[in-house]
């Protein structure tokens, strides 16, 4: 009885924190490349992360291809593996026409890859939060570096001149 008890306290305790894992989210983070980002921005909100359907119902089926859906970002979901990530599946979001296409999951097939869906509109705002977030960071070395070469020309103007 004994034996039975400590087998299933110990089943239990191995699979407790594998259901949390798993309850966790769906992805580690997600990288996104796009116009406006020099080379790309980690993402680990789980906003963007907790969800398959982030950024498209899927489920809700797919729409004929948009005529012109504008400036789109390329979306790669990644689950974390030691110190690189594996990417799990990719798709291009467009915020301000309110399209995905999604791509798939990277080698393999899924039967919502290769199409077309509606945008999740209430991820559009927080999307664009996370892009001007890194404009932002992308342009402070800049500031930075243009602060310091001023305080340097105005130093150098105010150092007293040598008569000749």
């Amino acid at each position: 009885m004994k034996k039975i008890l400590f087998l299933v306290l110990a089943a239990i305790a191995l699979f407790v924190p594998v259901a949390a894992v798993i309850a966790a989210g769906e992805f580690d983070y997600i990288v996104i490349r796009g116009p406006g980002i020099t080379g790309e921005i980690n993402v680990s909100n789980p906003l963007f992360t907790e969800d398959i359907f982030t950024f498209a119902d899927f489920s809700e089926g797919s729409i004929n291809p948009p005529s012109d859906p504008g400036l789109g970002y390329q979306i790669v979901r990644m689950h974390a593996e030691g110190s690189k990530g594996i990417p799990y599946d990719q798709l291009h979001y467009y915020p301000y026409s309110g399209y995905v296409y999604y791509d798939g999951i990277v080698n393999g097939y899924s039967e919502y890859g290769t199409q077309w869906y509606l945008a999740n509109p209430e991820i559009e705002e927080p999307f664009r939060a996370v892009l001007a977030e890194d404009a932002r960071l992308t342009w402070i070395p800049f500031a930075v570096l243009a602060v310091l070469l001023i305080g340097f020309f105005v130093v150098y103007q105010m150092k007293p001149k040598r008569p000749q």
